[in-house]
């Protein structure tokens, strides 16, 4: 009987993604840079040079304000249209399949250089959902990461879902029969795992997921704090007659959203802020709105929100500092106002937690411990929120950013949890 090649476990995130192995009996995780476990899902396509950069390079490049495109959060691309049409990027025609799977084989070729073994299966892990329970893009969602995954040079490709690999990762609890939470929250969805701990590991209740994440978050922050002063809400004169209109939404909501920002850039957008300018009762305003799509910061104006969002999150009086648009412009972003920009995101994940119980018809207080992985779980609207319905249960933080990849790894070692769909 032929050996079954060694599985590589990948958390493909819609902000860091990981991947790791098992290695003497326990999870290794490949360094995907020097020192660094974790990668930024991040691309760079850099006009003068005309090569690609992923990750912590892709990021310098913008910081460095090299000419060319930015783009970041493309797992919420999945299972849309956006993924296969094909769209001219530096010498070639390629879609966001081409370009994510250029990411997952950069991944394949790091983990096979650093450990010396071939890695021709892969067991990803994916959201509970993608877009929404029911949501007819769901397969076509799962079917595209496939498809970059086999394009990456995978042979075998399976799926497990976040929140799961974080329970197996978590290990035993305390007791056997015990019953824990898994809340995962990442850039772009919320899971969540209640399962029991057994003789071999855990076993499953319930998974639940929903399309909220970090992203989501900065979007409303992004919304409520920074477009007002880039001419949202404000009116504009009427091109003929008298009266005045307000401005067109639709512009400040792409401009708010992470996957949406590199198609803001286009001519007939260029005129529209032009013109809105022209017409603005408050053209300051508009003005900086027509640098932004000029001078193509949208992604600046985002990483921006994200510190101020986390500045914010640690209880400090923190700005959200915009002077590559304007110099000196700054914009206060309290504790209090994060919590109210954020307030209907703690709703829906309250929302959620109670669903997950109600799939495994478990009362609330049979629930022992609330484990948190994924990097937006670190803030506090989302303890609070779960503290809020599990008032009984230990709350615990360990390896927020790598649960997920530990137990991919480990998943990907045992054929009886990893089966190539």
């Amino acid at each position: 009987m032929a050996q079954r090649s060694p599985g590589l476990g990948v958390d493909f995130g819609t902000s860091n993604t990981a991947a790791g192995y098992m290695q003497d009996g326990q999870p290794h995780l490949i360094q995907l840079a020097p020192g660094q476990t974790t990668m930024p899902t991040t691309f760079f396509f850099d006009y003068e040079a005309r090569r690609t950069l992923m990750g912590e390079p892709a990021n310098h490049a913008l910081i460095d304000g090299i000419e060319g495109r930015f783009m970041r959060a493309l797992k919420r691309v999945l299972g849309t249209s956006l993924m296969h049409e094909r769209r001219q990027i530096l010498n070639e025609r390629v879609t966001f399949v081409d370009i994510i799977a250029r990411f997952l084989a950069q991944v394949k070729t790091r983990a096979e250089a650093e450990t010396g073994k071939t890695f021709d299966s892969v067991l990803s892990g994916r959201p509970v959902v993608f877009h929404g329970a029911g949501d007819p893009r769901e397969a076509a969602a799962e079917a595209d990461l496939r498809a970059c995954y086999l394009a990456a040079g995978f042979r075998e490709v399976a799926f497990m879902p976040e929140p799961q690999a974080a329970a197996i990762a978590s290990g035993a609890l305390a007791e056997q029969g015990s019953i824990g939470l898994i809340v995962d929250v990442g850039g772009g969805t919320s899971d969540f795992s209640l399962f029991r701990s057994d003789g071999n590991g855990v076993a499953i209740l319930a998974n639940h997921g929903v399309r909220i994440g970090g992203t989501d978050f900065d979007r409303a922050i992004s919304i409520d704090h920074v477009m007002p002063h880039f001419g949202k809400g404000t009116e504009l004169r009427k091109a003929m007659g008298p009266g005045s209109s307000p401005t067109p939404n639709a512009i400040f909501n792409d401009l708010a959203t992470w996957e949406k920002i590199p198609f803001l850039y286009t001519p007939q957008n260029r005129r529209l802020a032009a013109e809105m300018v022209r017409l603005a009762h408050e053209p300051d305003k508009l003005s900086r709105l027509a640098t932004v799509l000029d001078d193509e910061l949208g992604h600046d104006l985002s990483f921006a929100v994200e510190r101020g969002k986390i500045a914010a999150n640690a209880g400090d009086r923190a700005s959200i500092l915009l002077d590559q648009v304007e110099p000196g412009l700054a914009v206060p972003l309290s504790a209090e106002a994060l919590a109210e920009s954020l307030a209907r995101h703690a709703d829906a994940l309250a929302e959620a937690a109670q669903e997950t119980l109600k799939l495994a018809d478990l009362d609330v207080a049979r629930v022992q411990k609330v484990v948190y992985v994924g990097g937006s779980s670190l803030m506090s609207m989302v303890s609070q929120v779960m503290r809020q319905q599990f008032p009984q249960a230990v709350h615990s933080f360990s390896e927020v950013f790598t649960a997920v990849a530990d137990g991919l790894a480990i998943a990907a070692a045992d054929p009886a949890m990893s089966q190539a769909g």
